[in-house]
């Protein structure tokens, strides 16, 4: 809309007659059109310049309903966002358009056991302060737990804190319920249930604006956040593979560290030995004896050990693994970047830990995926060009491991690299015009008249 100041004095009457809430400043309008894609060079390369042209901050569906009406009826990109935690580019605006911020639209509907239904904007953090009243917890939550919103984490994230237990967000049972905001000539709202959730997941907003969300609960422990240090890389990882595979023991996050990834966490340097590889866990404390024998077992060491009830301790494990190692990795070195990597297997995780040593640093986080306990991973890597980059994915897939790109925006070449046939056919349904996050969905894309390169 740069290129169309009526219309954008036009559209900020209107919102201005509905009195929902707009920013128009322009420094405030790039820190809200990004997000932490500067993770990857490639990305910030493509999405530095990336800009919307309004946000707005609806606190109801039916001020959503509106926004909708009047993108549909000027033909008007829009773009959801939550916190903007998101590592590439899930909510940055490649067309301009209106950014829809949904942090307003934040309360807690209702808690029961075992479920939660919630607005999109809802920091994670704060459903579990009211959901631990009655014994439950989130299943699944990320690094960013205590700033990201639920509404961004089901549209933009996938695993985290608690799929060593639930797996991905996408496993059928994690979401419940979702009610959606359409872009149809006349926006209406949906309520989908079940199944029919699942091409919602991990979209990007690319085929519906989230609402509402009920989403499945777990029961709540008293949980323990221990370091656990080993002189070598096979035995930590041998532990956390045993650890996860201990039906016996409850727990909510397993992460391995090779050595040198350890220097980068200056919080905990008092608890890591140099040069070792780290364990970081959270289990519940009714088993930490038998955590103690299992360590015992492999020869590590426990280096630190915080109970559910201290507060002497600020620290807080989950801050140290997912993609928050590789925000503290970066904070001390700029040039590194990361990848997603589903290993399968300790076999291959010790052939890539051997074949690329330094330059691809091994960080694993145990998930459950079909029943089974496994290595994924978000290996730090030494950017040295694109090029190599590419070879080192490459490389990745020859030797069988999986790779979901980060360094690219679109749905299908960050994740599979498979074409989404349900995720294709909602969007058709529900955002006939293409408007929702456009350039997202390559595949969409692919058969649009809308180009990367034409504004409205």
């Amino acid at each position: 809309m740069n290129n169309r100041p009526d219309l954008i004095a036009d559209i900020l009457l209107q919102l201005a007659a509905y009195q929902i809430r707009v920013i128009t400043d322009c420094q405030q309008i790039q820190k809200l059109s990004l997000d932490y894609y500067h993770f990857s060079p490639v990305l910030t390369r493509q999405l530095a310049h990336k800009r919307g042209d309004l946000v707005v901050f609806p606190k109801t569906e039916q001020e959503i309903l509106l926004v909708a009406q009047l993108c549909v009826q000027n033909h008007i990109p829009l773009t959801v966002r939550g916190a903007g935690t998101g590592n590439y580019g899930q909510c940055i605006p490649l067309l301009g358009g209106i950014i829809l911020d949904l942090t307003d639209m934040n309360r807690i509907l209702a808690v029961e056991p075992g479920r939660a239904r919630v607005e999109p904007g809802v920091k994670m953090a704060a459903i579990d302060k009211v959901t631990r009243e009655i014994g439950w917890e989130l299943r699944i939550a990320p690094s960013t737990y205590q700033t990201a919103t639920l509404g961004g984490f089901i549209g933009g994230g996938s695993a985290g804190m608690g799929s060593i237990n639930y797996g991905m967000i996408s496993d059928r049972g994690n979401v419940q319920a979702l009610r959606i905001v359409t872009l149809e000539n006349t926006p209406q709202v949906l309520e989908l249930k079940g199944d029919e959730t699942q091409p919602i997941l991990h979209a990007y907003g690319t085929n519906g604006i989230i609402t509402q969300i009920e989403i499945a609960l777990a029961p709540t422990y008293p949980w323990a956040e221990v370091i656990i240090c080993f002189q070598d890389f096979l035995s930590a990882i041998a532990f956390a593979q045993d650890l996860g595979d201990s039906s016996g023991i409850i727990k909510k996050q397993i992460a391995v560290h090779a050595s040198p990834i350890p220097q980068y966490f200056t919080a905990l340097r008092r608890y890591l030995p140099q040069d070792q590889s780290c364990v970081l866990a959270i289990v519940s404390e009714y088993d930490l004896l038998a955590l103690s024998n299992l360590v015992c077992h492999y020869q590590g060491s426990i280096t630190y050990q915080k109970m559910s009830g201290e507060t002497s301790k600020h620290l807080n494990l989950l801050e140290f693994n997912w993609n928050h190692t590789t925000l503290l990795a970066r904070s001390h070195d700029p040039s590194l970047t990361y990848l997603q990597v589903a290993y399968g297997n300790l076999a291959r995780v010790e052939q890539l830990y051997r074949y690329f040593g330094d330059e691809v640093m091994i960080h694993l986080e145990f998930l459950r995926a079909n029943g089974n306990v496994i290595p994924a991973g978000l290996p730090l890597v030494k950017f040295t060009n694109e090029d190599r980059l590419q070879e080192i994915i490459n490389e990745h897939r020859s030797l069988g491991a999986s790779i979901a790109n980060p360094h690219v925006y679109t749905i299908e070449e960050g994740g599979s690299g498979e074409i989404n046939p349900d995720q294709l056919a909602l969007k058709k349904r529900v955002d006939p015009h293409g408007l929702m996050n456009p350039g997202k969905m390559k595949t969409w894309q692919n058969s649009s008249t809308l180009s990367l390169d034409q504004k409205y």
